[in-house]
């Protein structure tokens, strides 16, 4: 038998009826290793040496309470699920323990042999993932210490993880490129976090979602009359990111008349506020992410040339998800366990069919559709298993949709909020792609919001 399979349970049971009983229970599955034990104190000398998987705690033991036992096993290690068998009733007694980390509380009655099995083959799967990523932590050793969050082990991701070290030793320019939903800003984010400036700002701005007669005062301020409308004082992101990091998403959809503007920023590093003679120093560092080939729109007139050379500093390329190979099912299993802990459900596994089907996809939305992909997939499975028809690719809600009576309007707004998601809040891209001007889609967004869509 294959000790991967193995399941190491610990049984901690002074009644010695009960303890045939659970023997007669736990027998049932060939995997389970199964150790008893009279007393709590036998039984947490072995937890060094045997290392249980899961916990099978009889709540009234002859030496010790059952809470203070507990209490030791996730001092020991806080993630052994630990499943408590009593004969008491009390409902006090159960959500106390619960709240003090039992996996689960079962009642010696009836229907307590299907009640352990469920619980134990549970715990197991959230054990079993528990340790996948765990082992996976060690393959990537530091690396995957990147906020905890860059998740992956293909050999496409090593590449970045090796790129993200070198940035956050230095101050250096990143330049950020990928595909949609390849989550450049959590690689900017990763970078910053871990570097010496982590304890200072970090400042986002996606340059698509503000108009272009507004960059240039959220970008640098303005003081108060610069301009119609401006009736304080407002401090630019630049200056929010002091001694900070600042990341400008979508850089390549800037206007040429702004990009010389930023240019005299990066290479003065001050700047001035708008309607303002003051000139202030910035320390700040900056990074940059877009999904557009830089050099192409310099060959073509659309981004100058001396601010690329400026931004290329350490240029980072975020592997489309088809080209990660294993890290889809890494980052499948990563979401099903996120998305079950976020929403209190119970252990979720993916199916050998399932797997194979996410293996087959091109993901053009990247891990983005995926985290998608994989919460539908959650809600919609039955007996904890993920099968082959769980996994619903770019889902046809055109039925849902249009069965709504709505205004003309308020289909117009949805349909453009659809477009942003899709596109990463590009709001040129969405304009060309619906065919109408940004200002229609600013003036639909902004009408929405008034009326609380």
């Amino acid at each position: 038998m294959n000790s991967e399979n193995i399941c190491r349970i610990f049984v901690i049971e002074d009644d010695p009826t009960y303890t045939k009983f659970l023997k007669y229970v736990y027998d049932l599955n060939p995997d389970y290793e199964v150790h008893f034990y009279e007393t709590a104190k036998a039984a947490l000398a072995d937890l060094e040496s045997k290392k249980p998987d899961i916990i099978n705690l009889d709540f009234v033991l002859p030496d010790m309470l059952g809470e203070d036992v507990l209490k030791k096993i996730h001092e020991f290690d806080s993630e052994i699920p630990v499943i408590v068998v009593s004969g008491q009733e009390k409902i006090d007694t159960a959500v106390n323990l619960l709240k003090s980390g039992a996996y689960d509380y079962i009642v010696k009655d009836n229907e307590a042999k299907e009640r352990i099995l469920n619980s134990v083959q549970n715990a197991r799967t959230k054990r079993g993932m528990i340790r996948e990523m765990g082992r996976l932590k060690e393959e990537i050793a530091v690396k995957y210490e990147f906020e905890k969050s860059i998740v992956g082990s293909s050999e496409a991701i090593r590449k970045v993880f090796g790129l993200l070290d070198k940035a956050v030793k230095s101050n250096i320019t990143v330049s950020i490129y990928g595909e949609t939903g390849t989550g450049k800003e959590l690689v900017a984010k990763a970078i910053h976090y871990n570097s010496k400036r982590k304890n200072k700002p970090f400042v986002a701005i996606n340059v698509t979602a503000i108009p272009k007669e507004l960059l240039e005062g959220e970008l640098f301020g303005y003081e108060k009359g610069a301009f119609t409308g401006a009736i304080a004082r407002r401090i630019g992101k630049f200056e929010e990111a002091h001694e900070g990091t600042i990341f400008l998403d979508e850089i390549g959809e800037m206007e040429l008349a702004m990009q010389a503007k930023l240019l005299r920023v990066l290479q003065e590093r001050e700047v001035t506020r708008l309607g303002s003679n003051e000139v202030i120093s910035l320390d700040t560092r900056v990074m940059v992410a877009t999904n557009k080939n830089l050099q192409e729109e310099v060959k073509a007139g659309r981004f100058r040339e001396d601010l690329y050379y400026r931004l290329l500093g350490l240029p980072i390329h975020l592997p489309p998800l088809r080209d990660r190979g294993q890290d889809i099912i890494i980052l499948a299993k990563y979401f099903l366990d996120q998305f079950v802990r976020e929403n209190q459900l119970n252990p979720v596994r993916l199916s050998p069919e399932a797997q194979q089907k996410l293996n087959s996809y091109q993901f053009p939305g990247n891990v983005r559709e995926l985290r998608s992909v994989m919460e539908l997939a959650a809600v919609l499975c039955e007996n904890g298993e993920i099968g082959e028809n769980d996994i619903s690719f770019n889902s046809n809600q055109s039925t849902n949709f249009f069965s709504s009576e709505m205004s003309l309007e308020d289909y117009t707004y949805y349909i453009i909020r659809n477009f942003l998601n899709k596109y990463d809040g590009n709001v040129l891209e969405v304009a060309n792609k619906l065919g109408i001007g940004k200002s229609s889609i600013y003036r639909y967004l902004k009408e929405m919001e008034a009326k609380g869509i």
